[in-house]
């Protein structure tokens, strides 16, 4: 087994695999009804909402791309620095929807100075920002920057990717004004790939029920009206369902605070490393607490250590898009522990000082 040190997907405890093998049942059994109004607190309260946590059969790009087609219905102010956040921008424009880019260098937060500066240079509804940016291990200031915009601009639907955040770090929708607040299985929940999971506010909801084509599959008014029934418009993805049940009620009996620290505790146990041997390369203040994106500054070929690393079970990612070769990423995120951590940290000091 290959102890997997990406930002995902990440390694999925054996009792939640095992979930996936229960008998298959009919989706509009009762079965599924029962068990999608059993998911739905447990959801809430990692999301810190008290709104509906949508469940799709899908990538986390999936309900990015609902997230706009839902809740654009003017402009689209997209904060940019990184590959994740570029998503934001490129969904818009593959849809025919206007939005501008708000850029920084990559490795750089947004700050609220800056993002209340592009908002009042022209009118914008829906605003889209990145939690967590996996490919720079930038977390941004979301709480910040989503109270400067609501202060410009009282109705703007706020957009937040979290699918490398939710469930690893503190988020909360309801407190911090967010209006659709999208995460995927396979990073911290520590699933496997397949599932997405959104938050969705009143007022993103309103926004939707005004926006005459939101499509089919990912339009939030069919999603909420079939959630409420406690069921799915189409099939849903019944196995990864019963692991979401193990897992999610895994990760709340670890305390959703305890879990909350346990990954600040790898962060920083990573980043101090990093400082000693190489160079961290997002901004100081920033840095992510689940994705740690290291400056390949000794100019390491990274195939080369992933080929030593894969020796002793463990893979790491290579930096991502115009990145790649020029950093490379840990992951240390979902159910990675502390002892994982240092084994890994021992077997990269070991290539970097030449033992075979």
């Amino acid at each position: 087994m290959t102890r997997l040190f990406i930002p995902g997907p990440t390694d999925v405890p054996a009792e939640t695999l095992a979930a996936q093998t229960r008998p298959m049942v009919g989706h509009r059994s009762q079965t599924i009804t029962d068990l999608i109004a059993k998911l739905q607190p447990g959801l809430q309260e990692v999301f810190n909402t008290r709104q509906r946590v949508l469940i799709v059969a899908s990538s986390g790009s999936g309900l990015q791309e609902a997230a706009v087609r839902n809740c654009v219905a003017g402009r689209l102010l997209v904060c940019v620095g990184g590959a994740f956040a570029e998503r934001w921008f490129d969904i818009a424009r593959s849809n025919g929807l206007p939005a501008d880019r708000l850029d920084v260098d990559w490795g750089q937060p947004h700050t609220p100075e800056l993002l209340e500066t592009a908002l009042r240079s022209r009118e914008y509804d829906t605003l889209a920002i990145v939690h967590n940016e996996s490919s720079t291990g930038v977390e941004n200031p979301v709480r910040d920057l989503a109270a400067r915009a609501r202060m410009v601009s009282p109705q703007l639907v706020i957009l937040v990717d979290a699918v490398s955040s939710a469930g690893g770090v503190r988020l909360d929708m309801d407190d911090w004004g967010l209006d659709v607040v999208v995460t995927s299985s396979q990073k911290c929940f520590a699933l496997p790939p397949g599932l997405a999971f959104a938050a969705v506010s009143d007022r993103a909801l309103a926004r939707a029920r005004s926006i005459p084509h939101r499509g089919w599959y990912f339009d939030f008014v069919l999603l909420d009206h079939a959630l409420s029934q406690h069921t799915t418009p189409a099939t849903p993805a019944i196995s990864l369902l019963y692991a979401l049940e193990v897992q999610l009620a895994h990760m709340l009996s670890e305390g959703l605070e305890r879990r909350y620290e346990r990954h600040q505790r790898l962060a920083t146990r990573v980043q101090a490393w990093t400082q000693e041997r190489l160079s961290l390369f997002a901004a100081e203040g920033y840095r992510s607490k689940t994705v740690t994106a290291i400056a390949n500054t000794r100019e390491l070929d990274i195939n080369n250590l992933n080929a030593y690393l894969a020796r002793h079970g463990m893979v790491i990612a290579n930096g991502y898009g115009p990145l790649k070769n020029h950093t490379f990423r840990i992951g240390h995120l979902g159910e990675t522990q502390l002892d994982d951590v240092e084994r890994l940290l021992g077997h990269i000091d070991a290539f970097l000082d030449g033992q075979p």
